[in-house]
């Protein structure tokens, strides 16, 4: 029988493979395939359709695979684990390989679309930028921290740690001063490297036309479009603006049984990054709609005396991820409310 499903438990170095044919029968189980035969194993197949969580390396081998006619479905691993016939318990790489091969036959499955070389390059540079900010921030608690020992309690902003730091440089003693020395250099060639890779994405936004289109919502800057274009491109996966909403985790979980509907807090579900970038674009609309009298600017200031500050904040970072979904897959028939 040909084959007509697989499924591929990615690793490292050792992979597991699970193939059936039409019939649903195991045709092709490889529990151990080393990583420099696994090409040339699923090459010598037939097309089929091929499946892999989404994990690490996924994207590269998605793109491999489909180059030689396969189809390539892509998973994401909490709707594997369900399929998973030995439970919690007998978790094994076989076992995932099977799991994943008897996921990729669902009809109601969803699957996450493969990402382009350029998509991964230019999330690698704002995974890279968060990194290096991540970097300063620990570099300043641990400024902080040092100086605290000292008797010197520095407040939490980072411009007056900066300023108020190096005015006490001179003042201190030996090898403390030598450290608090290095970490004032330190958090400088961090502040470098940051505003070089907020030029960096700012090149990317020019360049990019669907990341102009939008940055003309408010609240949406060139890392923010930035990010929603390459994580999602066209958006063409969503039905509507609140699936999207809804895979930001910015949609409140439910909770609901016998006809009684519960909503409880926003999910937070999906990727951080992008809804944090949304979250603080939308607290950026919040303080400057007391000034403007667009629509939007008028509903958000009726929120937050409706229902709060975090709340409106919220609302606003979900309606502008419906507004991105909306302007990518619409394109030039989008319209901005007025």
């Amino acid at each position: 029988m040909a084959i007509v499903f697989v499924g591929i438990d990615l690793a490292k170095n050792v992979f597991a493979v699970h193939g059936v044919d039409e019939h649903g029968k195991p045709a092709l189980v490889r529990p151990a395939v080393a990583r420099a035969k696994l090409h040339e194993l699923i090459v010598s197949l037939p097309p089929c359709t091929v499946a892999m969580e989404a994990c690490s390396g996924g994207h590269h081998w998605a793109r491999l695979f489909a180059s030689h006619g396969h189809t390539v479905r892509l998973i994401a691993p909490k709707f594997v684990a369900p399929y998973r016939m030995s439970g919690v318990r007998g978790k094994n790489d076989a076992a995932d390989a099977a799991a994943i091969c008897e996921a990729a036959q669902r009809p109601s499955m969803r699957f996450v679309p493969v990402k382009s070389i350029d998509q991964q390059a230019r999330l690698m540079v704002h995974r890279a930028r968060q990194g290096y900010v991540e970097a300063r921030t620990a570099c300043i608690n641990r400024l902080r921290g040092l100086l605290s020992e000292l008797g010197i309690v520095l407040p939490l902003k980072a411009a007056t740690v900066r300023r108020e730091a190096g005015q006490v440089l001179e003042d201190l003693p030996g090898w403390a001063n030598t450290v608090v020395g290095d970490l004032l250099c330190e958090l400088h060639r961090l502040d470098e490297r940051i505003a070089q890779y907020d030029t960096h994405i700012q090149t990317i936004a020019r360049e990019d036309e669907r990341a102009r289109l939008l940055m003309r919502l408010s609240g949406v800057g060139p890392t923010t479009a930035t990010a929603v274009v390459a994580m999602i491109g066209n958006g063409h996966e969503f039905k509507c603006g609140r699936q999207f909403a809804a895979w930001l985790g910015l949609t409140p979980g439910q909770y609901s049984s016998g006809g009684k509907t519960r909503l409880g807090r926003i999910t937070k579900a999906g990727d951080a990054y992008l809804r944090t970038m949304l979250i603080l674009g939308a607290r950026a609309v919040l303080a400057a709609a007391k000034n403007k009298a667009d629509a939007i600017s008028r509903w958000a200031i009726t929120l937050e005396a409706r229902r709060g500050y975090w709340k409106a904040v919220v609302a606003i970072a979900a309606k502008n991820a419906r507004l991105c979904w909306a302007m990518l897959s619409r394109g030039e028939n989008f319209k901005l409310p007025a």
